[in-house]
Parts: C-alpha cells; structure tokens; sequence
C-alpha cells in the first residue's frame, strides 16, 4: 500500500504497516493468547489506525489466519532440509525441541477458537497434515515399511511432547523422543540399507535400548541442533 495516512500518534505511516500488524499479532497472540488480543490493541501495537488495519485485512479472523500461515510457512524446515543428517537422523531431531519453546501456536489457536470452521482452524489443520507428511516422506527415506503410518505415529508423539511440556512444565520431549526410536526401529527392516547399518554399528544391536536424541548428540555434536525459534 502506497497511500499514507495518519496513525494513532499521529504520524504519518505508509508501506510496512501490514508487517507491523502483524508482526504485533505474532507477539501479542502468543503472549497472552489470541481472544485476550483485541484489534485496539494490536493497531496501537502496531502504531496504524483501525482503518488502516481494516484495508489490508477484512476482520479479526483473516488476521490470526495469516498469523498462522506466516509462523512455519517451509514446515520445519530446519529438521526436514538438513542434508548433513541421514533419514533416521532428521525422524529424531524433530524432537529436538528446548523445553523453553512456547506451546505451538497451531495448537493453541485450534483450542483458543473452538470453532472448525475458523480460516485459522483449517490452517492449522493444514499445518498438522503437513508435518506429518514430511514425516512420512523422510520415513520412506529411511526404509520405513509403512512410512505413513510411522509419520502419523511420529506427529502424535510430537504434539503430545508439546502438550505435555506446557501442562507439566517439565520436558516431555526426551521421554517421547526414546519412544520414536523405538518406533523408527521397528518400523525400517534391519537391511533397509547402509546409513541402517551404520547406525546399528554405532549404537549397538536393534535389539539394545535405541538411543535418545541427546546420546546421538553425544556421538555427533555438531549433527543435531534445535531448530524451532523460542
């Protein structure tokens, strides 16, 4: 938008004002949750007024939509896109996760609306499918027999990991990432090809304890970083 025009301040505001909405719903949203968040609020987050606001989104709604839409548009691509991890290796830093990580915003926003008709419902629905479809693939990768179900398998424990961590404010995630292992393994035949085998060189027989991430970590420090913004 080229026009300018007068902000809540008084100063004149032009292009970027669409950035600093929603740039201040991202904050705001994940603060302190998006019904608290009134539009008054996010405009003076955002320095514009309401009318300017108003031009470049229809409501409230289509805002926290390209809220969403905006927070992992490349869906985890700093697990999935790492070409200096085997197959196995990028199934388990999903769980990667710092135990100070707020609760993912796609959950949120689907327990917040209560509404399944909600754009921003469906783009969290959207997201969730996505990741698990990368899971699958990156399990098809690995040899896994049934790469959509183990992908399934795998977001669950992710999204449970992430639930579990915000309820009990302890870290869920190593105990869930010791249970992907187990999943991966039994899921890729022991001959599904030499990274399978390297691996079982490294860290012993399939049918010894499989390692936690942070074990793998251990071995190869510089392999598996987090990946998700605090």
């Amino acid at each position: 938008m080229t026009e300018l025009e007068k902000g809540p301040k008084g100063r004149r505001r032009g292009r970027g004002a669409r950035e600093r909405i929603l740039s201040a719903s991202q904050q705001l949203f994940r603060e302190q949750g998006i019904n608290r968040t009134g539009m008054d609020q996010l405009c003076a987050a955002a320095e514009v007024s309401k009318r300017t606001a108003y031009q470049h989104f229809t409501g409230k709604d289509e805002l926290v939509a390209e809220y969403l839409r905006r927070f992992d548009p490349s869906v985890l691509s700093g697990v999935f896109d790492r070409t200096d991890l085997t197959p196995r290796e990028r199934l388990l830093a999903a769980f990667d996760v710092p135990s100070t990580t707020p609760l993912c915003p796609y959950i949120a926003a689907a327990v917040e609306l209560h509404d399944p008709q909600h754009p921003a419902s469906q783009c969290a629905r959207d997201y969730k499918k996505a990741v698990a479809a990368r899971l699958a693939d990156t399990a098809r990768e690995a040899g896994a027999a049934d790469p959509e179900q183990l992908g399934e398998q795998l977001a669950l424990l992710i999204d449970g990991a992430a639930a579990r961590t915000r309820v009990l404010n302890a870290d869920a995630f190593p105990a869930a990432a010791a249970i992907a292992a187990v999943l991966i393994d039994n899921a890729i035949p022991a001959t599904a090809g030499d990274d399978r085998r390297r691996e079982c060189r490294e860290f012993g027989p399939v049918g010894r304890t499989p390692p936690r991430v942070n074990d793998v970590r251990k071995v190869q420090p510089e392999r598996i970083q987090s990946h998700r913004p605090a």
